[in-house]
């Protein structure tokens, strides 16, 4: 299947397909009026010798230096020369192609002026593999994200640094094996290259697909580790919620009921005299659901996002206007970015406590020690709770918000900047620490329903009982456990063990 791209349809799954490999990206014949029309305009005011900013004029501080339309094509490639500052270890191949999709989409909505075939060649090299290297670290989200895209620029016209084939090598070589011609720019075209949101956004898509579909498997890993400890449905009964109806709480109390339905073991301890659950599963639907709720502010920040124009200027031809705005300010990025990494942050904690309430014989009811028949001989899990510890405390101090500061650049012309890059970055990582803290309650509570008599769990809590099953045999010894946590890791951010569960429960509430 191919993705379209108009400027105003993408959607955040298409964002991750593509970005996975698993789609091919064209643009169709619709969207080229609007290119063109913005084109000619740019073209029209280059032949007037208007005063446009980054047009006929310097950059940030040299806003006020006329340059004259000679220098332009001269002006245009040493902008992107001079904005390739970007240090540090390059994105990965999948946020490089969401990036370069991202870049894309805000050509086709035709408000930068570039010539169409500017999109065309960068959807060749999406196409054909040719993906740019972008050092991950150099852009504040000011004007967007100048450093990254630059870079990404670069390869565009034959220079920077690319990954063709496997192999790491100059731009123009890659171009060269790929069979695609590079770019002289044009007016305008260095600028609306540039100018944008699209690497932060581009993590915070990746990112906040990862996270909806790890909020399902903390619901999973929860009725999991409730069957283990042999804890109560009681408290995620409707009506309970229907009295504070918050929505991603009404939504993880009915995936938790829904996965404890048909349960032997939550039978077999019924009338037992326990009153009261700890809060780690007594409040699942108020803290996860407490994240489910922040995890739908950041897609919608991001449905608008992918689909709208972050240059500078903005050209609108039928008006017969070029506005020089801040579009490409990451401000509302930055505060999501932080949201997500706050609400995965949290996610973990509380999957972090309820490991350590399997790992201890005094809130487990009647586990053994670390989860192991053989204590003394085996250490079980003790060193699999050991390692969620250091992940959650990770997570803390990446869960600072980066929103909150700014750094003037660009001699105080710039005086007020989002850090959105960084914060996109932070949550990239937190995500990732959660998935694997995520991980590891799946781990545990797999090894506790061992434990539970040969007794069924519930239909949710068995289907992701025999995936875990299938894939990382339950601990008998001791062996090296990292292999089995990135097994299910992998299971979790593939979608796999989710898409088990719902096969039995039916879809799960994000």
């Amino acid at each position: 299947m191919t993705v379209v791209i108009d400027g105003n349809s993408l959607t955040l799954e298409d964002i991750q397909a593509v970005a996975r490999g698993e789609r091919d990206v064209r643009l169709p014949a619709s969207a080229l009026p609007r290119v063109l029309r913005a084109r000619e305009y740019v073209e029209r005011l280059l032949a007037d010798n208007a005063v446009v900013y980054g047009v006929t004029t310097g950059f940030g501080r040299f806003a006020d230096v006329h340059v004259s339309g000679v220098d332009a094509l001269a002006l245009q490639r040493n902008l992107v020369f001079s904005h390739c500052c970007g240090v540090g270890e390059p994105l990965g191949p999948e946020e490089t192609r969401a990036m370069m999709l991202l870049r894309a989409n805000v050509l086709a909505k035709g408000y930068s002026g570039a010539r169409p075939v500017v999109l065309e060649t960068l959807l060749a090299m999406l196409n054909g593999g040719v993906l740019p290297v972008i050092p991950v670290q150099g852009s504040v989200g000011a004007c967007g994200d100048l450093a990254p895209l630059a870079h990404l620029t670069a390869v565009l016209i034959g220079e920077g640094e690319a990954m063709y084939l496997g192999r790491r090598m100059p731009g123009g070589e890659a171009l060269r094996l790929a069979g695609i011609d590079p770019l002289v720019l044009q007016a305008k075209e260095g600028l609306a290259l540039i100018n944008g949101t699209q690497m932060m956004t581009a993590l915070g898509v990746l990112s906040l697909l990862e996270a909806e579909n790890l909020s399902k498997a903390a619901d999973i890993a929860a009725a999991q580790a409730v069957e283990a400890l042999r804890g109560t449905r009681t408290p995620y009964l409707e009506r309970t919620h229907l009295v504070r109806p918050h929505a991603g709480q009404l939504a993880t109390a009915r995936n938790l009921v829904r996965l404890l339905e048909h349960s032997e073991i939550l039978a077999s301890h019924a009338g037992c005299g326990k009153v009261q659950d700890a809060y780690c599963l007594r409040c699942a639907p108020q803290v996860h659901g407490a994240a489910k709720d922040a995890l739908a502010f950041v897609r919608g920040v991001l449905e608008v996002e992918v689909n709208a124009a972050t240059d500078n200027p903005l050209v609108f031809p039928e008006e017969e206007l070029v506005v020089s705005g801040g579009n490409f300010h990451g401000q509302p990025l930055s505060q999501a970015m932080d949201i997500l990494a706050l609400a995965l942050a949290q996610l973990a904690n509380i999957s972090e406590r309820r490991v350590e309430c399997m790992m201890d014989p005094s809130t487990s009811d009647h586990l053994p020690a670390f989860l192991t028949a053989h204590g003394g001989l085996n250490s079980g899990l003790m060193i699999a709770q050991v390692t969620a510890a250091a992940l959650v405390s990770e997570n803390k101090t990446l869960a600072h918000p980066a929103c909150v500061d700014s750094i003037p650049t660009s001699a105080n012309k710039e005086d007020f900047v989002s850090m959105g890059a960084f914060a996109a970055r932070k949550a990239r990582q937190v995500v990732g620490n959660a998935l694997r803290v995520v991980a590891i309650e799946l781990l545990c509570g797999a090894q506790g329903l061992e434990f539970r008599g040969g007794l069924r769990a519930g239909l949710g809590v068995a289907a992701a009982h025999d995936a875990i099953r299938e894939m990382v045999a339950a601990l008998a010894e001791d062996r090296p456990q990292t292999p089995d946590i990135e097994t299910i890791s992998q299971m979790v951010r593939g979608g796999s063990l989710v898409r088990r569960v719902e096969s039995v429960v039916g879809p799960l509430e994000p």
